[in-house]
């Protein structure tokens, strides 16, 4: 069974393996989810399934989606992610989704909004060399040339500038998974993953294979 849920970045944190190796580890609280709506091949020519992910006042959703939620028959959620799963049709409307369908030492994708740096230069942005810093020079962290001769007369789309930094979609494959607390609905995952603290993570299996 394909396996995908929605979480929530808590922070890093660090734990020890059964051969005393310490391992550094993202939380991630996941889950529960539930399962909002179903698309099918017939219907809309592709199969994927519709996960809602954190309870929310009534009031604090728009009327059409109050709608979506009554014909699922769930309560309002903050979230909603479609997930494009070869086995949609095992799922259910209404059918929750825990941490409980995966296991230590299973591989997955992460996928999140990276954190946000604000207005960069060029060399922590794109990790440019930076001038010589002896006395006399006018070129230290610059750009430096924009284009080429008189010909082009112009600066070419997509010269790597100086510019907002992170915000971005970003996903991160092949983590390993550490450790499940069923009960508590947290993920340890190897490592790091995008995001700041309370950022929405997208969680699910490996697309490709490790090696």
């Amino acid at each position: 069974m394909k396996k995908a849920i929605l979480g929530k970045k808590i922070g890093m944190t660090q734990v020890f393996a059964d051969d005393g190796n310490l391992i550094p580890v993202t939380v991630i609280q996941a889950g529960p989810c539930v399962v909002t709506q179903k698309k099918t091949v017939e219907n809309e020519g592709y199969a994927s399934v519709q996960l809602g992910f954190q309870d929310i006042p009534s009031h604090k959703t728009t009327k059409p989606l109050k709608g979506h939620f009554a014909k699922a028959g769930v309560k309002p959620k903050k979230y909603l992610k479609e997930f494009r799963l070869e086995d949609s049709d095992s799922y259910n409307i209404g059918q929750e989704v825990t941490v409980a369908l995966f296991a230590d030492g299973d591989i997955v994708d992460i996928t999140s909004v990276s954190k946000g740096k604000g207005f960069q230069g060029p060399i922590r942005r794109h990790g440019f060399s930076r001038g010589p810093m002896s006395h006399g020079s006018k070129y230290h962290r610059g750009v430096g040339s924009l284009g080429a001769s008189a010909g082009m007369s112009r600066v070419q789309k997509g010269k790597k500038m100086a510019g907002r930094m992170g915000g971005e979609t970003v996903t991160v494959q092949n983590l390993e998974i550490v450790r499940v607390d069923k009960d508590k609905n947290l993920v340890l995952i190897k490592g790091a993953v995008p995001g700041a603290k309370g950022a929405l993570v997208h969680l699910r299996d490996a697309i490709k294979s490790q090696g």
